[in-house]
């Protein structure tokens, strides 16, 4: 019997690899919808006065808000349009926290404080402005040479992508679909 164990558990283990294997076709292009998103490390530099983090604290957020909703913004560049969907994407955490949505928005690049500075111009009420450990963001996510990246996810999971120059944000695709994600 406990050889069966074994070789099951041998067979088992061999096979896991395998299932998590990226598909080479979509390796380069970024969380696509149904991927994992994994723990990033970053410094809160404003916004979200009330979550209980103090600026200048490093944390991972996505793993504070483990699998609940929500929208993860990474931008490399800031403007009114993003400006506008933080505002955005504030009202709805506001309007939803029956549904715990949550959001927050991380910046990086080689200036950190430049980003500090942009950031703290973005502060808002529910939604935490950070700084990325990495100028690059966070490896594990794969992003792309966009200027601003918006992931959506609930369960852990990316339900939506979208990338965007930070001067063409479309907030309405952006904020429909965290509205199907809730319904």
């Amino acid at each position: 019997m406990s050889r069966l164990f074994l070789t099951a558990a041998l067979a088992c283990a061999m096979a896991i690899p395998a299932a998590f294997a990226a598909d080479p076709a979509t390796a380069d292009k970024g969380l696509c919808q149904g991927d994992p998103i994994g723990a990033f490390y970053v410094t809160k530099v404003a916004g979200a006065e009330d979550d209980g983090v103090e600026a200048g604290e490093a944390l991972c957020y996505r793993c504070k808000y483990g699998s609940r909703p929500m929208v993860m913004v990474f931008a490399r560049q800031t403007g009114e349009p993003v400006a506008k969907l933080v505002k955005e994407i504030d009202s709805a955490v506001a309007a939803n926290g029956d549904a715990q949505l949550k959001g927050f928005v991380t910046l990086f690049g080689d200036k950190a404080d430049s980003l500090k500075g942009e950031g703290k111009k973005m502060a808002s009420k529910n939604v935490p402005i950070v700084v990325a450990k990495d100028k690059n963001g966070p490896a594990n996510y794969k992003l792309s040479d966009a200027q601003v990246t918006i992931v959506i996810a609930n369960d852990s999971q990316v339900v939506a992508r979208h990338e965007f120059d930070a001067d063409k944000v479309d907030v309405a695709a952006v904020m429909s679909e965290v509205k199907q994600m809730l319904n």
